[in-house]
C-alpha cells in the first residue's frame, strides 16, 4: 500500500543549449539512440556560432529521463522569412525518440513552439507524426556504401566508367593534403566559394566552416595543381562514417579530374581514420549530383522530409531548384567572384 505511484505522464519542454548540463544530457541521448551528427547539440551550436541563427530544441521526458529530442535552428531571413529547421544547415535531423507516441508529442509541440517564435514554417529533415504535416518521400535520396579494405579494392569497387575517370586523376601530377590548419581552411573556402558561385548559389559564411571544424570531428582534404588548390572538401566523421559535406572544384578541376581524385582519396583517408562507411549525403532526385553519385556505384535511398506551414500563410520557398529563383541563379553565376563572396554570406546565412 505504501509503494510509490509510477510516473507515466510524458512532458515536452524547450531546452536551453547555453547550459552545459542540458547539452551533456542531450548529447548522451543522441549517442545512446544512434542519432546523426546533425542531431547533436554541437552541430546546432556550431551553426549558431557561424551564422548567428539560434540553436534550440525540444525534449520529451518521462519519469525523470529523456525519451525524445527534436533539434532545431531558428532561421531568420529578410528574403525568405522565418523557419524552424531540424536541423539547420543540415541534410538530416527530425525527431529522435523511443516511441511513436513520443514522436507525435514532439511533432505537435513544435508547431506551437514555432508560433510562439513567430516562425510560420517548420522543416524536419526526417519524417513526422501527427496532424498537419506535408510528407515528401521522393524529393531527395541519400547515398551510403561500405568502404573497401585497401586502395586496390576501393578502386575496383568503383564502376568501370567512373573508375576510368579516377585513374586519369591518379595519373595527373596532383598533390593531396589533409588537415584543419589555417592554410587548409583558406584553400577550401577559396575553392568552395568559386564552385558555388559557378552554380549560382551564394556561399555560406566562412565562420560556419570554422565553427564546424572547431567543434566537431571534421577535416579538409584538398587537391593541388602546381601550387593552386583546384578541389577541396570539408568532411564530417560520425559513428564510423565519413560524409563529404561541403566540397567543390574550380573550372580546372574538371580537366584535371581533380574532383574524381578528391573523392577517391577521401575514401582511402577515411579508411585510414578507421571509418567503414562512405556517406555521400543527399541529392535531389534526378539531379546532376544524384546521377554523379550513382556513377560511383552508390544506390539511392529515398529520404522522408516533413514540412508544416502555419494556417493562412504561404510556404517558405528557399529551394534553389524552384522556378521563381532561376533568374536570380542565372544572374549570380555572372557576378565577379569578389562581389559574390562579399554579398553571398549575408544571403546564405538565411537559407537554413
Amino acid at each position: 500500500m505504501n509503494a510509490p505511484f509510477a510516473l507515466t505522464r510524458e512532458t515536452v519542454r524547450a531546452v536551453d543549449l547555453r547550459q552545459p548540463d542540458e547539452v551533456a544530457l542531450v548529447e548522451g541521448f543522441v549517442a545512446e539512440q544512434g542519432g546523426s551528427v546533425f542531431h547533436r547539440p554541437a552541430w546546432l551550436q556550431a551553426v549558431e556560432h557561424g551564422t548567428g541563427q539560434q540553436a534550440c530544441g525540444l525534449v520529451a521526458e518521462k519519469a525523470g529521463r529523456l525519451t525524445g529530442w527534436l533539434p532545431l535552428t531558428q532561421v531568420h531571413s529578410p528574403i525568405f522569412g522565418r523557419l524552424l529547421a531540424s536541423s539547420g544547415f543540415a541534410v538530416e535531423g527530425g525527431v529522435l525518440c523511443e516511441s511513436e507516441e513520443t514522436a507525435r508529442d514532439l511533432c505537435d509541440a513544435v508547431q506551437e513552439y514555432a508560433l510562439r517564435l513567430s516562425c510560420t514554417d517548420v522543416e524536419l529533415r526526417g519524417s513526422a507524426s501527427g496532424q498537419g504535416w506535408a510528407i515528401s518521400q521522393d524529393s531527395h535520396c541519400g547515398f551510403v556504401a561500405p568502404l573497401a579494405d585497401d586502395a586496390d579494392k576501393q578502386l575496383t569497387a568503383i564502376p568501370r566508367k567512373q573508375r576510368a575517370e579516377v585513374r586519369k586523376g591518379l595519373k595527373n601530377d596532383l598533390k593531396v593534403t589533409t588537415g584543419t590548419a589555417p592554410l587548409n581552411r583558406a584553400a577550401h573556402y577559396r575553392v568552395y566559394a568559386e564552385s558555388v558561385r559557378n552554380l549560382g548559389t551564394p556561399v555560406f559564411p566562412r565562420a560556419l566552416f570554422d565553427a564546424v571544424l572547431d567543434r566537431l570531428d571534421a577535416d579538409i582534404l584538398t587537391v593541388w595543381d602546381k601550387g593552386q588548390a583546384v578541389a577541396s572538401v570539408l568532411s564530417l566523421y560520425h559513428q564510423g562514417a565519413v560524409m563529404p559535406y561541403w566540397g567543390g572544384g574550380t573550372w580546372d578541376a574538371r580537366r584535371l579530374r581533380a574532383n574524381d581524385r578528391m573523392y577517391y582519396e577521401l575514401m582511402l583517408h577515411a579508411r585510414r581514420r578507421g571509418c567503414d562507411r562512405f556517406d555521400f549525403g543527399r541529392s535531389k532526385t534526378g539531379s546532376g549530383a544524384y546521377h554523379f553519385k550513382k556513377n560511383w556505384g552508390f544506390e539511392p535511398q529515398p529520404l522522408s522530409y516533413a514540412r508544416w506551414t502555419a494556417p493562412g500563410h504561404a510556404a517558405r520557398d528557399a529551394d534553389p531548384t524552384s522556378k521563381r529563383h532561376q533568374s536570380r541563379i542565372a544572374m549570380w553565376k555572372k557576378l565577379p567572384l569578389p562581389v559574390a563572396n562579399f554579398v553571398g554570406p549575408f544571403i546564405a546565412r538565411g537559407l537554413g
